[in-house]
């Protein structure tokens, strides 16, 4: 597998593409304006507990209060531990009043972005990533990342870092994916890395005050270096020499076997126009997704989940029924993984593959959608199909899809995706004029509206206008308003 990350800067947009064998497969943007949370440590205030809910809101100097849930309030003292055993031997979840109170001041790290009309979402366990390991300050063990799948290497990990943690006297690590096959030397410069970062962290974080940044996650074009390099990667291509320089220095600082890998692209033609990306970015925004047999994919974002639609189209297949169908879902569930990936679409996702009779079938497309799903960074768990045919999944969502970055909600029809009929808007005019007529003495109405709304009044309307002029004994007038859309129009008394 051929992998290269291009990395677009302009002064107030930064835009990373993971491609892989020439297509298209992650997106990642930031803007100046907009800058991600996720990672970033706060100072913060707890506004107030609501013990209903078993969570806490928090201020931390955005615009929205962030949310704490007790489950990500660290766990209470080990002393404190054998106080809240049951009689079970388990230790009794203890209710948000028992953890916080209001005007209390707490060490908060951001775990999801604002998302739509959700704040933040907070925890307390405070986590620091690095090249090959993530600190956990609080914790005392060491965990391996599930990528690794090697038992000896996982092992292997799981004994030198646990040793070195005891000789550096310092708490617990998860292990990276990218530290597979890492010598000791490279895993202990890290963790000193991380050591001396936790150290300037707890100073700055009793110097701030509430509602105060602490500790700031790295610009994009950094953060892609340090999550995104791993075997698979051939080159990074960055179209900014200014980023460039930075990301040398970085890499030689922290990741020296990517250094190598760094490339600056000074060509005419934009980077993302000469490997297609913009084209792609632009189809990624689209609700139809074709795919090569002729089949095609209908994706539909709503705030609750999203919903994946199969349809075979033009593809007829050469065999039986069962088998185009089963070559459709094939074709769709390897699709569906990377429009989820590029896309960026997590929560609640609904597929709805064409209706297969044949169990192995049924069996072979879910797999073949769990293993396209393996190369994904964000966590997924896919269910069987269910009574009605639906395969059920979750993908974790941690910042906005790309059509939630990229796009707003349209003026015309609200994100409805329609908008009344011309028709329709016709007959709530004829509805308001009576209203009007009933409660007001006027000598005449004059109606405002778009061209199609006036067009169909004075056309097909016509009789029913003159219809309503002699049941309320009064002229009407029409005008077009050229900026109203299809929906808006006004009835002035004249």
């Amino acid at each position: 597998m051929s992998e290269e990350i291009l990395i677009n800067v302009t002064p107030r947009e930064t835009r990373v593409a993971v491609v892989e064998n020439g297509v298209l497969q992650e997106v990642f943007i930031e803007r100046a304006s907009r800058r991600g949370l996720v990672g970033n440590i706060y100072q913060g205030r707890v506004r107030r507990v609501l013990p209903g809910m078993q969570a806490a809101f928090v201020d931390i100097g955005l615009e929205r209060t962030a949310f704490l849930h007790a489950s990500d309030i660290r766990a209470v003292p080990a002393e404190a531990e054998e106080a809240a055993r049951e009689g079970n031997g388990e230790r009794r979840p203890e209710a948000i009043t028992e953890l916080v109170q209001e005007g209390q001041e707490l060490l908060v790290q951001v775990i999801k972005d604002p998302l739509g009309s959700k704040g933040a979402r907070l925890t307390t366990h405070i986590t620091i990533p690095s090249r090959y390991l993530v600190l956990m300050p609080a914790a005392g063990n060491v965990g391996i990342s599930t990528k690794i799948e090697d038992e000896a290497e996982r092992q292997r990990l799981r004994e030198t870092v646990t040793r070195l943690a005891a000789e550096e006297g310092t708490a617990g690590y998860i292990v990276r994916t990218a530290a597979e096959g890492v010598g000791e030397e490279a895993l202990r410069a890290d963790m000193r890395y991380l050591q001396r970062l936790w150290a300037s962290l707890r100073e700055r974080a009793a110097r701030t005050p509430a509602g105060g940044i602490v500790y700031e996650e790295l610009p994009l074009a950094l953060r892609a270096l340090r999550d995104l390099v791993g075997a698979g990667v051939e080159k990074v291509r960055i179209d900014s020499r200014e980023t460039y320089q930075r990301a040398v220095e970085f890499a030689e600082a922290f990741i020296p076997e990517a250094a190598g890998l760094i490339e600056h692209y000074p060509g005419e033609r934009p980077i993302f126009d000469l490997y297609g990306v913009e084209d792609e970015i632009q189809r990624a925004l689209e609700r139809k997704v074709p795919l090569k047999s002729g089949g095609y994919l209908i994706i539909d974002q709503t705030e609750a989940m999203t919903t994946i639609d199969v349809n075979t189209g033009a593809y007829v297949g050469h065999r039986t029924l069962e088998e185009t169908i089963f070559k459709t879902n094939l074709e769709a569930a390897q699709a569906i993984a990377r429009q989820l990936r590029l896309r960026n679409l997590g929560g609640i996702i609904i597929i709805d593959f064409i209706d297969m009779q044949d169990e192995e079938h049924k069996r072979q497309v879910l797999r073949a959608l769990e293993r396209s799903l393996e190369k994904d960074h964000a966590k997924s768990h896919v269910s069987e199909v269910s009574s009605l045919g639906l395969v059920q999944m979750t993908r974790k969502r941690t910042r906005e899809s790309l059509e939630h970055v990229l796009c707003e909600p349209c003026p015309t029809c609200g994100g409805r995706g329609s908008v009344k009929t011309a028709e329709t808007v016709c007959y709530e005019i004829f509805r308001e004029i009576i209203r009007e007529a009933r409660q007001f003495d006027a000598r005449s109405f004059l109606v405002l509206a778009s061209q199609e709304v006036v067009d169909r009044l004075l056309d097909e309307e016509s009789a029913s206008v003159a219809e309503l002029e002699a049941f309320i004994g009064r002229p009407i007038k029409l005008q077009v308003e050229a900026l109203y859309t299809q929906e808006q129009f006004d009835v002035v008394l004249m």
